[in-house]
């Protein structure tokens, strides 16, 4: 058979777009990683931040891990509290074994006492105590206590701010008391959550999520309001990035809802189960453990206690730990939601759609923190004024007639 009836040959259509060939994806580290030196890290550095409850700092040691970071966090029998690096600087035995004495800690190895400050003031087994013991300094940071929190300042010393104080937590309503909780309200799981933080931050600028995981995928997990879908605005505001979210009610009202992510990492979320309408009752704080986990504290306004516990999210009358598999998988809400995506989102293979503008918009205002700080400039929020005035935030549920 010659070329000039040689039968044509039809190529074959090749099934592209698999999975073969697959380069791993990458996060990226400026904006996850915490650790001591990293940009994000040294960022987070310039705040206070909760540690713990009140009740946390005992005279029983107790480890705390921050921002890639393991301590030691106790309270002395004079009623101050503490936080020092676990290893003594003696020979290196952890604290957690020591016992908390009236003027602080003391090394169980050779009885080293330090106090909330660090400063060695026994050395038992050398001659008057330790003729040398005023040179020897144990690793610390400096604490403070209010809201019923331990806050403590990582950063270089000379650049300690001012603790702020906040408005929706210092202006109390009517029969209003303060309530302190440390179960991660608001991630939708347990305690401590094994993923970046910066996963649960961004969730806090995506309110379409709500009308999806939380309404129409998962059965109604807050109330029919939140399940419309809304008309969405995001602004940079002095703190981060405020959403706007706009719901039309056939009753011909206007529910306008107001959430902000804010610095350094405040998840200022008004209740989505909306028991009223006004100004955002609660506050959280996102704390990032290390690169790979997190947890939240959060403060609000209540009426009576317990209130704060109650809001935690359940499904089929259950709360998170009591869900069976089965129902994790038929039901998921954020903890599901955040988690799945890693234990540090893959960044590189993200194709965010123009509904994640928010998230776009709060990693650019990140970045100007990053660059800010890299300056030599002080980043948002950050004040050395003890008679600041307390931070004023206009989140909530409001109701308008039109």
């Amino acid at each position: 058979m010659n070329s000039t009836t040689a039968e044509k040959v039809i190529p074959i259509a090749v099934d592209t777009g698999t999975a073969y060939g697959r380069k791993p994806g990458t996060h990226n580290p400026t904006l996850t990683e915490v650790g001591p030196g990293t940009p994000m890290g040294e960022l987070l550095r310039r705040y206070w931040h909760p540690i713990g409850l009140a009740g946390d700092a005992s005279d029983t040691p107790r480890k705390v891990r921050v921002l890639g970071e393991d301590l030691i966090l106790f309270r002395d029998k004079s009623g101050r509290p503490g936080l020092v690096h676990p290893n003594c600087a003696h020979r290196g035995a952890s604290l957690y074994y020591g016992r908390v004495e009236e003027r602080g800690i003391r090394c169980c190895y050779h009885g080293w006492l330090f106090d909330a400050e660090g400063h060695c003031l026994e050395q038992p087994c050398e001659p008057e105590l330790g003729r040398a013991r005023g040179r020897i300094r144990q690793p610390w940071y400096p604490v403070q206590e209010l809201y019923g929190l331990v806050w403590t300042y990582m950063g270089p010393p000379e650049k300690k701010p001012t603790l702020p104080r906040y408005d929706a937590l210092e202006r109390l309503d009517e029969g209003e008391i303060i309530e302190t909780n440390d179960a991660s309200i608001g991630g939708g799981g347990p305690q401590v959550i094994p993923c970046n933080w910066l996963q649960h931050y961004e969730n806090l600028v995506d309110p379409f999520h709500v009308v999806v995981l939380h309404s129409s995928f998962s059965g109604t997990q807050f109330v029919e309001q939140m399940a419309q879908m809304p008309e969405v605005s995001w602004d940079t505001v002095e703190l981060g990035v405020r959403t706007t979210s706009v719901r039309r009610l056939p009753d011909g009202k206007v529910f306008r809802r107001i959430s902000q992510a804010a610095m350094p990492t405040l998840r200022v979320i008004p209740s989505p189960r909306v028991g009223r309408y006004g100004r955002v009752e609660s506050l959280g704080w996102i704390l990032p453990i290390d690169d790979r986990s997190f947890r939240i504290f959060v403060v609000g306004r209540v009426s009576e206690k317990g209130e704060l516990t109650r809001m935690r999210s359940r499904m089929n009358g259950k709360l998170w730990e009591e869900l069976t598999e089965e129902e994790h998988q038929r039901m998921p809400g954020d903890y599901e939601a955040m988690v799945s995506q890693g234990a540090i989102t893959r960044h590189s293979e993200e194709h965010l759609a123009t509904s994640d503008r928010g998230i776009a918009m709060l990693r650019r205002y990140l970045k100007a923190q990053l660059a800010l700080l890299e300056a030599g400039e002080d980043p948002a929020g950050v004040s050395f004024d003890p008679d600041a005035e307390p931070v004023v935030f206009d989140a909530g549920n409001y109701l308008d007639d039109r």
